[in-house]
């Protein structure tokens, strides 16, 4: 399958839905391939804007889906469409649905101390059968070379196929780019806020401000001073750039 790309502010966003992700997924651990795959919103594209080494990189993963609205919205604009957004928390869900029912071996990296425990059991819960072979909480970003040794020891030893990483970003990102060639599992996947939606520590958007590309004033409203730079300033920049460029 041809999986066609959109460049948003000079990254390569990938044209994908819910179905196009999960076959490549799939065929990647059946064929046990190695790759990794960004979840981008416009966040992910304004920290690509001033950090070679991250768009570089972004650039270089096999798939960059369109976890945010306005990315979605940009890349029909280009006649895709039938993209769709492919939300992180969702999409996890939806792997963990496939690695259950496929014996896939599933670890957890990211999150405050306690958290990928809690992420652990709340997973468990809603399929009894998956295969969790490990977490790990990342509480100091970015992971000191001597923590990040141990951690990639930790992760080859359990033999996982799929890693969700809930650094954040760009931390999850970079980490991915950074440590891809020296880890075993076919899949790394950064995954960001599922981590706190999933376990629950934080609230996720009704479902009808996901769809109209509110769900970014959701999350503002429960976390003001940690989110009022990303939400206001990176999303009037983003909309700048896009009208010096486009228009």
């Amino acid at each position: 399958m041809q999986i066609s790309k959109t460049p948003i502010l000079n990254v390569n966003v990938s044209c994908v839905n819910y179905q196009k992700t999960l076959y490549q997924i799939k065929r990647w651990i059946s064929t046990k391939q190695k790759k990794y795959i960004c979840v981008a919103a416009v966040h992910l594209i304004m920290e690509c804007q001033n950090k070679p080494q991250l768009l570089y990189g972004v650039n270089k993963a096999d798939l960059v889906v369109t976890d945010g609205m306005p990315l979605v919205w940009l890349t029909k604009l280009y006649r895709y469409q039938d993209t769709e957004r492919v939300y992180g928390p969702k999409l996890m869900l939806k792997i963990c649905e496939y690695a259950q029912n496929n014996k896939i071996k599933i670890f957890l990296l990211g999150g405050a101390p306690n958290q990928s425990r809690e992420l652990l059991v709340k997973l468990i819960k809603l399929f009894p059968k998956l295969l969790i072979v490990g977490n790990q909480d990342t509480p100091t970003r970015p992971i000191n070379k001597k923590n990040n040794n141990q951690i990639i020891k930790q992760i080859n030893r359990s033999n996982a196929q799929i890693v969700f990483i809930g650094m954040g970003c760009p931390y999850q990102e970079l980490w991915m780019i950074e440590n891809r060639i020296n880890l075993k599992p076919n899949i790394l996947i950064g995954v960001g806020a599922a981590f706190d939606l999933i376990s629950g520590r934080i609230k996720q958007a009704p479902k009808y401000m996901q769809q109209i590309g509110m769900e970014w004033l959701f999350r503002f409203i429960q976390e003001p001073k940690r989110l009022w730079y990303r939400y206001t300033v990176l999303n009037v920049k983003f909309i700048y750039r896009l009208i010096t460029i486009y228009f």
